[in-house]
């Protein structure tokens, strides 16, 4: 493999894998890397490629991996950043010689390490360690002055304005309201790389916010580890349900939308909010992962079948169009047949929008890793693709119920065929599927008769493929909030 000039240009190629929590970080590495003198650039010839790994799962672990070693072969020099990195640190490094590890304690000099990186200096990598202990552990000490901790770096740059560069453009982007994570599940090890449950103070979010509508940005899309946990280290657990209004109240933000719920921490003035507020979507992403008690149990998480449709039904008492997504994991240590019809029963009875289904894995470090009564890889791949199957099947008839229903839809492009897709409330980015506009319906200012990227257009759903939906916009589309 040849090797570029250590003369070579300050230039960055920024990859990013993993969820919306990666993207942000890397937008926030992006502006680090520019003031301190770095190009980015998407071009092949960058001096250093720097890959935001993702750690969560295996096949997220292989294709971080295989990242890395396609950016070594175009002759670059190469860094490992995020989730894998800090997991395994001096592991990894020992074993992937090409890229020069580094944890989260280097973000805050990032430009620094890559001149390391460029010049062929190799710091030593970091040993891994439980990052929840570089925090105290009662929520209320946790937000000091002096950060200890990599999720707890400044999210504010210099003299007060946002330190972050957008990276992928468009109407739909991220916002961090916090970072780690307080629970213990046994299949997760997130938390002890990603650290305790920090939150962003609401200046700062609501700053970011106004700065990324000056950006374009129509609909954000809040993110964190466990956004019901927002507020908890800062004396007031209701105080994501305070945010929300003035979030959805940024000039030129059309939409908000939250992710990553606990549905044991889902409080009815939380549901209140999210399915009433105006531009706030009513659209609930709620961490089940199973439905049998047994299973939660040892997965220690809390509820079962009879809990959680008692959540939704409540859910849509307040808002009969609501979204509800989730994912479940299969094949879990102990799983038997019962407990995996349990699951299929709840699925058949809650008409969600959207369902993830994962296979199960042991995960370095978890309890789970060393439970008793592992399912066969085979067998586990079997009841993946049943429940999966099955949830095809009923995401379809969940899109078909919503036939002659009205919906909003924030356009995100003009497809080739003069057609518009964009997402409904109940449609995240990534995950959820989209909407086609068939035919604009009034003029936005453009030309006539037609949509832009950011409106959000009043339409009736006349059709559905699958979770995608089909919507004709109605006279008058263009809403104006």
């Amino acid at each position: 493999m040849s090797s570029r000039s250590e003369s070579a240009p300050r230039t960055v190629s920024l990859v990013t894998l993993g969820c919306a929590r990666n993207e942000v970080d890397s937008e926030e590495l992006a502006a680090r890397l520019t003031a301190s003198g770095w190009d980015l650039t998407s071009s092949d010839d960058a001096s250093v490629v720097l890959v935001n790994t993702c750690g969560f799962i295996q096949a997220a672990k292989q294709e971080s991996i295989d990242e890395l070693l396609i950016a070594a072969e175009s002759g670059a020099k190469v860094a490992a950043v995020g989730c894998l990195a800090e997991r395994y640190g001096a592991e990894l490094a020992g074993e992937l010689p090409e890229a020069q590890v580094l944890s989260f304690d280097d973000y805050g000099d990032i430009g620094a390490r890559l001149d390391d990186v460029l010049a062929g200096r190799r710091r030593p990598a970091h040993t891994a360690r439980d990052r929840r202990r570089l925090l105290p552990i009662s929520p209320a000490q946790r937000q000091a002055p002096a950060p200890v901790s990599p999720q707890a770096a400044p999210w504010v740059g210099p003299g007060g304005g946002v330190f972050r560069r957008r990276l992928s453009g468009g109407v739909v982007a991220p916002l961090k309201i916090a970072s780690g994570c307080d629970r213990r599940c046994s299949f997760c090890a997130i938390p002890s790389f990603r650290g305790a449950f920090v939150s962003r103070r609401p200046p700062e979010i609501l700053a970011e916010a106004r700065w990324l509508a000056d950006n374009g940005v129509r609909e954000l899309v809040l993110v964190s580890e466990n956004s019901t946990s927002y507020g908890k280290d800062l004396g007031n657990l209701r105080l994501l349900e305070e945010v929300l209004p003035d979030l959805a109240a940024t000039p030129g933000i059309e939409r908000v939308r939250i992710s990553y719920l606990q549905p044991a921490e889902l409080r009815p003035g939380l549901i209140e909010v999210i399915a009433s507020t105006p531009g706030v979507a009513p659209y609930f992403d709620l961490s089940f992962q199973h439905a049998s008690g047994r299973v939660l149990r040892a997965m220690r998480r809390f509820g079962d079948r009879e809990r959680f449709l008692a959540l939704i039904d409540q859910i849509r008492e307040k808002s009969p169009q609501a979204g509800v997504r989730s994912n479940f994991i299969v094949g879990f240590p102990g799983e038997t047949e019962a407990d995996l019809a349990e699951l299929e029963l709840f699925l058949s009875d809650a008409g969600l929008d959207a369902i993830g289904i994962f296979g199960y894995s042991d995960e370095d470090g978890t309890e789970a890793a060393s439970l008793p009564d592992k399912l066969d890889g085979a067998e586990i791949a079997r009841r993946v693709e049943e429940v999966a199957a099955l949830a095809d099947e009923l995401m379809s008839q969940r899109a078909d119920s919503r036939l002659g229903e009205d919906i909003d839809v924030l356009i995100e492009e003009e497809a080739d065929d003069g057609r518009y897709e964009g997402r409904a409330a109940h449609q995240a980015p990534e995950v959820d599927g989209v909407t086609t506009i068939t035919s604009p319906g009034t003029s936005t200012g453009t030309s006539p008769g037609r949509f832009a990227a950011g409106d959000m257009v009043r339409a009736v759903v006349t059709g559905s493929d699958g979770v995608d939906l089909v919507a004709s916009a109605v006279m008058g589309g263009v809403n104006l909030r």
